[in-house]
């Protein structure tokens, strides 16, 4: 594929500042997302909060762009995180802060002394399209609490009937749209479906009058705790999967440009994402990830320079430093949040099935079930009611009610244990 400007070319201002737009407009929805769900599970004011991620995520992505993988990649909230924090809110935010410190420290390390070489054979491609459905499915019933939440004034029925519709729409939209158009979907999806909702159900909660236009959040370092095992041995699973998460971007990208020195690239991307990860876990946020959409980016605009997404992580920086901007942002009603996140999370499922053609990794029933058993198990798991979840031990209700993890080791022990054999000699 030819690019009208390579990894490394700069574009002239005007071009650099459209491009940088359209960067923003596919970041900001991401952060958005992700972060108001977990505003909402710490329970405080979620301005504060979405300042603290939308810096971090500029800061991380800037970092990235000059000392990390310097490709152009796009960042955001690693969703796999979220799913280790639902699952240790019992530990207390204490804990969780602390395993993000761990995990990141850990995964900068490791990504630092170059071991990803070994850990990557873990990951057959069975393992990894598990890993992506995986985050959909578990997170299904986060979605389904939002598109529910009718904020107090709408009826739930209400709320859901307009999240079905609206899902409905988006998706004929999807199917519809191409280019840049369907790249920043989710950006109009948000516009347009909370106008919507003010129009069918009035006005939405604004930010408090005296919202700041300028100002920081006052407490910039988090409360931390020790974990106990229970809760970092889930949040290290989920590290493995943010890992491979980040690798994948990563080498996409890198494989699309025809990238040079892409194991040192890999080596120091990862390694800015550990660190980045364990600064969110010092000032209280999820972490970040490289996300995997940027290749279709990059492919709607012909634009390949990592320079185009200085403006982007400019705009992020400038936008955390007003409580006003950010209460704006996070006005937009549940339901939205909810049909989005739900889009987002069916490309990711999307992704995981075309990973698993392209790699002919469904060939035989058993590894039909390899793929299969873990899905299902996870997503039982993500549903169990919360009395169940009370009768573990509070040292394995961290692994045993978290449909990921129970997830993942299911895909590996057969993967590697109870089907291998069959599945090398079917090869």
């Amino acid at each position: 594929m030819r690019f009208t400007y390579g990894i490394d070319d700069r574009p002239e201002p005007a071009s650099l500042l459209i491009f940088g737009l359209q960067w923003l407009a596919v970041s900001v929805p991401a952060i958005l997302i992700i972060g108001k769900v977990v505003a909402g599970l710490y329970g405080g004011p979620a301005i504060p909060y979405l300042q603290k991620l939308f810096f971090l995520t500029a800061l991380v992505l800037l970092v990235q762009l000059y000392l990390g993988h310097k490709l152009p990649l796009v960042i955001g909230p690693a969703t796999v995180l979220l799913i280790g924090v639902l699952a240790s809110l019992d530990a207390g935010f204490g804990a969780i802060n602390a395993s993000l410190i761990v995990g990141g420290l850990l995964l900068a390390g490791i990504a630092a002394a170059g071991l990803f070489e070994y850990l990557k054979h873990l990951f057959a491609p069975r393992v990894i399209a598990v890993v992506l459905m995986l985050i959909a499915f578990t997170l299904a019933p986060v979605i389904l609490n939002l598109i529910t939440d009718g904020g107090g004034t709408v009826p739930a029925t209400h709320a859901f009937l307009f999240a079905l519709a609206f899902a409905l729409i988006l998706f004929i939209a999807n199917g519809f749209l191409k280019g840049i158009w369907k790249s920043t979907l989710a950006l109009w999806a948000i516009i347009l479906g909370t106008l919507a909702y003010v129009v069918l159900f009035g006005a939405v909660p604004l930010p408090p009058e005296g919202t700041a236009l300028l100002a920081f959040p006052g407490d910039l370092l988090a409360p931390l705790a020790v974990p106990d095992v229970g809760v970092l041995a889930a949040f290290l699973i989920c590290f493995l999967a943010l890992a491979i998460n980040d690798l994948g971007s990563i080498q996409s990208v890198g494989g699309l440009l025809a990238a040079d020195k892409m194991g040192e690239r890999v080596n120091r991307g990862v390694t800015v994402t550990g660190l980045g990860n364990a600064l969110a876990g010092l000032t209280g946020v999820i972490g970040p990830v490289n996300f995997s959409l940027s290749p279709g980016v990059i492919a709607a605009t012909g634009c390949a320079s990592r320079f185009a997404l200085v403006p982007a992580g400019v705009a992020l920086a400038l936008m955390a430093a007003s409580p006003l901007a950010i209460g704006y942002l996070g006005s937009i009603p549940g339901p939205v949040i909810g049909v989005v996140l739900a889009y987002v999370m069916a490309a990711q499922i999307a992704a995981g099935l075309m990973l698993g053609q392209e790699s002919s990794a469904v060939r035989t029933f058993d590894e039909g079930l390899i793929i299969g058993v873990p899905l299902l198990l996870g997503t039982v798991v993500a549903f169990l009611p919360a009395a169940v979840a009370a009768g573990f031990p509070a040292t394995l209700r961290p692994l045993i009610a978290n449909g990921f993890v129970v997830g993942i080791v299911a895909v590996l022990v057969l993967e590697h244990l109870v089907y291998r054999r069959r599945s090398e000699n079917s090869g």
